[in-house]
């Protein structure tokens, strides 16, 4: 388990964080899709999409199903909306989108339709030949848990399950029940045994593993549990997971990047900022925060942790 000191670790995530300049294109900063949303569940895609913008992303695309999609463009101007999840042309229609996109967030809202798990099984296979990031939350998980081979072995996935979840998720896979007060060992046992992809077991304290290295990310959140953080969570991770693939592509230069990885990295950033702006939220609205109220603190957590160096000295960006 790793013992680096909180700023040696945020200096991680900085190096990944592409810069901002006058120069760059729209779409440079992250191309980001989640794939769900269906009629009982809209504000789960809502919450990924948006916050996949406030983290930084250019353009976040929802692909939902043909009655969740009105719905969900209301929520905001910014989300561009695919009514396609339901089609029997799914897998095709998405694909060709795909192509466009850095990274894939699967699952928030996506319910447990048998079509709709088939679908997404396809564009799940889709975004691995593509080699693309793909973050899987919620009923991803249990897409996972019923079909592992859907995602076992590919080394850019990154699973976020909460205990319930990863329960399960561990069974499914090691044929017993975690051990208890082994947190640390369970996640490591669990990424092992999918192929080395990385696990974020959600918590108050969140343990993240690739099945060599294991990091504790011990920010402190809200004991407020208002449905919806998890899919910010999500979505804040798709933008991580694609600036950390682009960051080795680069050559970026970090020797805790070097150590980690960029799926640890960038799950790491997220479950920061994340569990940043639940506390922040929280003091502001207390027991009756919703997630909506951790939107507009990612903006203030972002500047706090990732623009600035290790000394507090603002960042050159530009």
């Amino acid at each position: 388990m790793s013992t680096d000191s909180r700023g040696e670790l945020l200096e991680m995530v900085r190096s990944i964080v592409p810069p901002l300049t006058y120069d760059s294109h729209k779409g440079q900063a992250g191309r980001v899709g989640v794939v769900g949303g269906c009629q009982e569940y809209t504000g789960a895609p809502y919450f990924a999409g948006i916050a996949a913008l406030k983290s930084g992303a250019d353009l976040s695309h929802i692909f939902c199903t043909s009655d969740a999609a009105t719905v969900i463009k209301s929520y905001s101007p910014e989300l561009i909306v695919h009514p396609l999840l339901d089609k029997q042309t799914a897998v095709a229609e998405i694909s060709t989108w795909m192509e466009r996109l850095h990274s894939l967030v699967v699952g928030p809202g996506m319910g447990r339709e048998q079509n709709i798990m088939d679908n997404v099984k396809g564009v799940i296979a889709k975004a691995r030949q593509l080699s693309i990031p793909v973050v899987i939350d919620a009923d991803g998980l249990w897409l996972v848990t019923i079909s592992p081979e859907v995602i076992t072995g590919y080394s850019k996935a990154i699973l976020t399950p909460n205990i319930v979840e990863f329960n399960r998720l561990f069974q499914a896979m090691l044929g017993k029940q975690p051990e208890k007060n082994s947190s640390t060992e369970n996640v490591k046992q669990l990424s092992q045994a999918m192929g080395n992809l990385t696990i974020v077991q959600k918590g108050q304290t969140d343990v993240i593993s690739n099945g060599d290295k294991v990091l504790v990310a011990e920010a402190v959140g809200s004991p407020c549990r208002a449905g919806g953080q998890g899919d910010i969570l999500s979505g804040a991770m798709g933008v991580f997971a694609f600036w950390g693939q682009d960051a080795v592509r680069r050559g970026v230069d970090n020797q805790m990047l070097r150590e980690y990885g960029p799926s640890i990295a960038a799950a790491y950033g997220a479950s920061t900022m994340t569990k940043t702006c639940s506390r922040s939220a929280f003091s502001k609205w207390g027991r009756s925060m919703g997630a909506s109220d951790l939107i507009p603190e990612i903006h203030p957590v972002f500047e706090e942790l990732f623009e600035t160096s290790g000394t507090g000295t603002p960042i050159q960006r530009l």
